[in-house]
Formats: structure tokens, C-alpha cells, sequence
């Protein structure tokens, strides 16, 4: 008998590989995983684990979770080794400007979820639980696997992703490392859950955090000049200026969530 079960390729087993893989093995799925380093620990969930990337030959869609500066030279080696018939997502937190015309059927999509945490070992199955994760059109066996993980599918427009990340991503993990770098050690010795909860991203693995800006530095510059005029014209303000401003976004930071933690804002 035939087997049916959907085979999925995971390339890359960091947080984001590695949480998807714990969390698709507890569905009806035929996981197949490569990994240079984490492939032995990948066998637990999956007997399918290599350290050849010719292990995902034959997948019908695979997953690209590799660190952000691999991916373009793993998709030129997928495009060597897969058919017009696999799907191949790439999860990056950085989109390049342009990609090369694949034979496989390409798609870029980015879960919305993340940890200062990093590597197999940081894994969490439910990672993507209640997430968004963004994808540039529609598919349904994609679908379905974001589904299944227990994120929201969003179709989001990719030409306005980088700078979005950048936003509310990437400029706040390297403000988070500044701040912690600008408070003296008296200060550190006093200080509570307001600057611990606000230098959590500090202990973001530095190698993931040198690459976003790297990789994205164009629109975190962009979005840091923005919040340098906010500074400026905040000091120019009066003091009931500044009251209003204040009020006027804490009241529409509290709609933002709701009391689970979820994202519920919408344009």
C-alpha cells in the first residue's frame, strides 16, 4: 500500500526548525530533517535525520530554517536536488530583494514567533501557538501545516516585510542590548522587572542578532532616524503635551493584545 502521508523537509534545526519538527511529529506527517549539528538530536522525533541534504529529496514541501545568511546558497542547492513538484518555504526574518527564478514552487512566509532563546535545545512545540505567520500568497498544503502547528495564517505583502521587521523586531533586540550596555552597576544592582522585562532580547544569541542588522540595516537605520525625531520632538513638547502623548499611546497599546498575550490589532 501506497503510503500518503505528507512528507515534509525541515532544513535547518535552530529554534524556529527544531520547534517545528517537535511539533509536527505529533501530526500525521513524514518528517524528513538536515542539519549539520543537530541532526543525532533530530532522530528522537524523526527517523528520517541527516546531515546530507539529499535526505530531503522527494519531500513534498520543505521548509528552509537556516540561518539567514545560508539561505540563498541552501536554495541554490535545493534547486539542484528537488523537482517542479516540491514547495519550498523560506522562514527567514529577512527577505532579499530579489530571488533567483527557482524550478520549484518557491514561497515566502515568516512565523511570527520567537524566543531570546536559541538552537535544538530551546525548541518548544508549541512555539507557534496563537502566532501569526506571514506568507505572500496562498497554498493549502501550507496551510494546513501552519494549521496544524497552531499559528494564523496571514497573507502579508513581502515588499513591506523587511521594514516591518525592523520595526517591531529588530530595532527593539538591538535597543534591548543598548539599554542593558546603558545602565551603570549601581543601576543594574537595583533594578526590577521593568528593566529585566525590557532587556529580555538582550540575551538573544549575538550571532542572529549581527545578522539581522546586517542583513537589514537599511530599514533598522530607517526606523532608528524615526524614533530619534520622536525623542527630539518630545523634548520640545510642554509637560500636558506630553501627558496627552503618553496617555494616547498606552491606551492604544492596551487594546493591542489581548489578556492571553495575542495579537489582536487590525487596520
Amino acid at each position: 500500500m501506497k503510503n500518503s502521508l505528507l512528507k515534509v523537509g525541515i532544513i535547518g534545526l535552530g529554534l524556529i526548525g527544531a520547534s517545528l519538527l517537535k511539533r509536527l511529529s505529533q501530526k500525521k506527517y513524514e518528517i524528513f530533517c538536515y542539519s549539520k549539528s543537530s541532526y543525532k538530536k533530530a532522530k528522537k522525533y524523526s527517523k528520517f535525520a541527516s546531515d546530507d541534504i539529499n535526505i530531503i529529496k522527494g519531500c513534498d514541501i520543505v521548509f528552509v530554517c537556516s540561518k539567514i545568511s545560508e539561505t540563498l546558497n541552501i536554495l541554490d542547492e535545493l534547486n539542484k536536488i528537488l523537482d517542479k513538484n516540491t514547495i519550498v518555504v523560506d522562514v527567514a526574518s529577512v527577505k532579499e530583494k530579489k530571488y533567483k527564478k527557482y524550478k520549484f514552487e518557491f514561497i515566502l512566509s515568516h512565523p511570527m514567533a520567537g524566543s531570546e532563546k536559541s538552537g535544538f535545545n530551546a525548541a518548544d512545540e508549541n512555539l507557534f501557538v496563537g502566532a501569526k505567520w506571514l506568507v505572500e500568497k496562498e497554498n493549502k498544503i501550507l496551510e494546513k501545516i501552519i494549521k496544524d502547528t497552531g499559528a494564523i495564517s496571514l497573507k502579508f505583502d513581502m515588499k513591506k516585510h523587511n521594514l516591518a521587521c525592523a520595526q517591531i523586531s529588530h530595532l527593539p533586540a538591538i535597543l534591548s542590548f543598548l539599554l542593558y550596555d546603558c545602565a551603570s552597576n549601581d543601576s543594574k544592582q537595583i533594578a526590577s522587572s521593568g528593566f529585566r522585562d525590557t532587556t529580555r532580547l538582550a540575551m538573544t544569541n549575538s550571532d542572529l542578532v549581527f545578522s539581522m542588522f546586517k542583513n537589514n540595516e537599511e530599514n533598522i537605520l530607517k526606523t532608528f532616524d524615526l524614533l530619534t525625531k520622536k525623542l527630539n520632538r518630545l523634548k520640545n513638547l510642554s509637560d500636558n503635551e506630553r501627558i496627552k502623548l503618553f496617555e494616547a499611546i498606552a491606551q492604544n497599546r492596551a487594546k493591542m493584545y489581548d489578556k492571553n498575550g495575542k495579537n489582536i490589532f487590525k487596520i
